[in-house]
């Protein structure tokens, strides 16, 4: 029987590669494969890009999977794209059809279709409170890791490691 698959959005990635923490993404979850989309692999730009390949090649903890919608898929697709990036289309509906979990914290595009269909997601926060408590990094330095992913331009929410607990439960 196939493992459930954590499909990642590029924020995620570009959140961790940016807080250093890309190589430790995988270890958050051990019974889950981790994987990317084509379509949102083409949204990374370098130095995340480099980053990512070297992961994919050297320790081979995140697979690269092609996204080919047909049918039903292809519609719902199209409908999505129509208003919300590619990639988190992509991830939306591979995650509907394919019953795997969704890594995104771009909450605005898609939370509403998640709760909708009853999708399990995961945000870059989600990821270092379970990566506290699966003992990956420490408290102190998932309060370090906002800070560095804030100082390079990114977006995330300032939480206290401390009294957060996610809703999400794997």
């Amino acid at each position: 029987m196939a493992k459930t698959k954590i499909i990642l959005d590029a924020d995620v990635i570009i959140h961790f590669a940016k807080g250093r923490w890309l190589h430790a993404l995988p270890d958050i979850f051990k019974g889950y494969e981790y994987a990317i989309l084509d379509t949102v692999y083409n949204e990374v730009l370098k130095p995340t890009r480099v980053q990512l390949d070297n992961q994919m090649q050297l320790l081979k903890n995140i697979t690269r999977l092609p996204f080919n919608p047909k049918g039903e898929m292809l519609k719902e697709y199209a409908l999505l794209s129509a208003t919300l990036g590619k990639g988190e289309s992509a991830c939306l509906v591979y995650c509907k059809y394919n019953n795997d979990v969704i890594g995104s914290s771009n909450l605005r595009d898609i939370r509403a279709y998640c709760e909708r269909y009853k999708l399990t997601y995961l945000t870059t926060i989600d990821f270092l409170y379970y990566a506290i408590k699966n003992k990956v990094m420490t408290i102190e330095q998932a309060h370090l890791f906002v800070v560095d992913v804030q100082a390079k331009d990114s977006r995330l929410p300032n939480v206290n490691f401390h009294t957060f607990e996610s809703k999400v439960l794997l």
